[in-house]
């Protein structure tokens, strides 16, 4: 069985709309795979309740409880890896997990990591990605599934969503249509992943 380990920090709308594909499409039988867990890095996340009340598994590795290491941020990636691991996982899905994370833990998952992220890369990396598009006066936004790298928001390009900028539009408006199309494509490129091997 390919296990998935999804990584959330918020709602976790991306992950839910996997979730959701896996339970529909019959992922269990058709791949032989299975979301084995849902972790995130906030305790409060309200993506863990949907996990949790789905039967999968769920856990949390606070950050902030490593603010006082020497090295937080390698100290939590460190416990990060434990936990994850123990589900033995074939990908490591970030769905909005809100941590840059370190090159050893990127390295550790090589190949199986891969994140969404809301702008057509390689443009506009990092946050604010819709207010940016509108201050530079794109007409078309959307969103990229990609491999990750030590490089943020760069990697292996595996699938895109275009969206339109509309007359009007705010960066709440744009967000709210790229982010119909993100639980669109995440679950297609997770599947298509799913595959390969």
């Amino acid at each position: 069985m390919k296990n998935i380990v999804i990584l959330i920090s918020g709602s976790g709308s991306n992950m839910a709309a996997i979730v959701q594909a896996a339970q529909a499409d019959h992922w269990d039988k058709r791949l032989d795979a299975r979301i084995s867990a849902v972790i995130s890095n906030r305790p409060n996340a309200l993506g863990l309740a949907f996990a949790k009340s789905q039967g999968i598994a769920t856990a949390v590795v606070e950050h902030t409880a490593f603010a006082t290491e020497r090295q937080p941020r390698e100290a939590f990636d460190a416990a990060l890896m434990t936990t994850i691991d123990t589900y033995q996982p074939y990908l490591v899905v970030l769905a909005g997990f809100m941590r840059i994370l370190t090159p050893g833990f990127v390295a550790h998952y090589a190949g199986r990591l891969v994140n969404i992220h809301p702008s057509l890369l390689p443009a506009f990396t990092g946050l604010h990605t819709h207010e940016r598009a509108l201050q530079a006066g794109c007409q078309f936004a959307g969103a990229t599934v990609h491999r990750v790298t030590t490089e943020l928001d760069h990697g292996e390009i595996l699938a895109q969503a275009v969206v339109p900028v509309l007359a009007g539009d705010t960066a709440e408006t744009l967000a709210e249509r790229v982010l119909a199309q993100e639980h669109v494509m995440y679950p297609r490129v997770v599947a298509q992943l799913l595959t390969r091997g």
